[in-house]
């Protein structure tokens, strides 16, 4: 019998985890992803100036080199192929394409020019291909960056990093030019709840206490309990991060500012209502309404306005309050979710029939949660459902497995195809750029420009 071939479509980290979990169930993978570079958001997400978090590539590295595994990057599911091309050559189709849309605020004002989300300004300083000739004006003192997670700590502390803690990093050649000419000097960090419920993981909101030319200032009034976080906070519904993330704020709020030229400050306990214009159209204040803290029927706390509004005047939002995936073409998409339609993986139909031999990986499935780790457990989860089927004789019953084949009507489909031996390629040539001036890469922005290289390049022999 020919071996079973699976198609993980999305080459991040979920991706890579459910390829390297599949080949160990015995199936050759095919690992499709939208750009020629693979990685996902360990290339274009993680803030430029975490190279550590960034070596995680390197498991993936040994993944890609396993028999039976081929990259296929630049093609995009949906327009250079389509679904029923998939389950026409595999007999499992696994969707790992991540969570791409950022959530609006929906108040009024927010396309106003300076006002953006952090996904695009994110995407903007890693180089991503599609948000390389965005432009952002950083000309004003003063930003907002609304959102207590992770996200939001980079993009803060992205704004005040000192251009030469940029220059030695990969960010993207036309983001360290504009953050080095960039005029923000107080970046305020909003967040509608309190700091018991914020999101920050301990080690990212530590580090802002180490900045070169930063301060972290927080009011000790913005750290006072209500009864209601207190008593979470002490419950075991609480997480040990949350009860260290009120500390570690408790502490900067106990600190004297050390009169650097920069700061980072923390405001909770306010939402949005609207973004403001200066004189012109520009962004020139945030509207905001004070809350408080009550339990919901269900016992879960949530932000309760007080209907007590303040402005506070700056030149530029950024939104980091979530993400949502975008739908794919005849894949059933849960709408008030934004992600796949499933059950532990298995897609399942309108009528909540498993569709058989597609799955759902990562935050596509489950939403935005977790470090990059979380998407190991969460691939073993799927891919336990995709050996049951196998086993069961439960999956797509593929017309024309044959990989040869499937190569072959892949480059007449995409003739700009790029293989992992074509990435190779394009990492060389990018650290190649990047070593006379101390720095891990120089990354290519431009697709055309990365094609042209993973075409004309002899690729590293393995």
């Amino acid at each position: 019998m020919s071996a079973r071939r699976a198609a993980v479509v999305g080459a991040g980290p979920a991706g890579f985890y459910t390829a390297d979990q599949l080949l160990g169930e015995g199936f050759e993978v095919d690992l499709y992803d939208v750009l020629p570079t693979p990685f996902g958001l360990v290339r274009a997400g993680v803030a430029p100036d975490h190279p550590k978090i960034k070596s995680v590539t390197r498991m993936y590295e040994k993944t890609a080199a396993k028999p039976g595994f081929r990259f296929f990057g630049g093609v995009e599911l949906g327009s250079d192929v389509q679904r029923e091309d998939l389950l026409e050559r595999y007999h499992a189709v696994v969707y790992a394409v991540g969570t791409s849309t950022d959530n609006r605020l929906g108040i009024p004002g927010e396309d106003r020019p300076g006002s953006h989300s952090a996904t695009e300004f994110v995407a903007w300083y890693n180089g991503h291909p599609d948000f390389a000739d965005h432009e952002f004006d950083l000309s004003a003192s003063r930003a907002v960056v609304i959102g207590n997670g992770n996200v939001a700590l980079d993009v803060a502390r992205m704004l005040v990093l000192d251009p030469d803690e940029i220059s030695i990093t990969d960010t993207a050649d036309h983001a360290v030019a504009g953050l080095a000419a960039a005029q923000v000097e107080h970046v305020i960090v909003l967040g509608r709840r309190g700091p018991a419920q914020a999101a920050f993981t301990n080690p990212e909101l530590r580090e802002l206490g180490e900045l070169q030319r930063a301060d972290v200032i927080v009011d000790p009034s913005e750290v006072e309990l209500d009864e209601h976080s207190a008593a979470w906070l002490e419950s075991d519904a609480a997480e040990p991060t949350n009860r260290r993330n009120v500390e570690i704020l408790r502490n900067y709020s106990r600190r004297d500012p050390r009169g650097k030229s920069h700061r980072i400050e923390f405001r909770f306990f306010r939402s949005p209502v609207e973004v403001l214009a200066s004189d012109g159209e520009s962004v020139g204040g945030l509207r905001v309404v004070r809350n408080r803290i009550e339990p919901d029927d269900s016992g879960r706390l949530r932000a309760v306005s007080t209907g007590e509004e303040e402005v506070i005047q700056c030149g530029l939002v950024l939104r980091s309050i979530g993400y949502r995936g975008n739908p794919l073409p005849g894949v059933p998409y849960d709408e008030r979710r934004g992600l796949i339609r499933n059950e532990g993986g298995r897609v399942l139909s309108e009528d909540g029939e498993p569709l058989p031999g597609e799955y759902a990986v990562g935050w596509i499935k489950r939403g935005p949660s977790g470090v990059i780790g979380t998407n190991k457990k969460d691939a073993a989860d799927t891919v336990a459902r995709v050996a049951e089927d196998a086993e069961a004789g439960r999956l797509n019953e593929a017309a024309s497995p044959d990989p040869e084949e499937c190569e072959s009507w892949l480059r007449d489909s995409v003739p700009t195809l790029v293989t992992w031996e074509g990435w190779q390629a394009i990492d060389t040539h990018e650290q190649e750029r990047g070593e006379p001036h101390g720095r891990p890469r120089v990354k290519l922005v431009r697709v055309p420009e990365m094609i042209a290289v993973a075409e004309g390049s002899r690729a590293p022999q393995r």
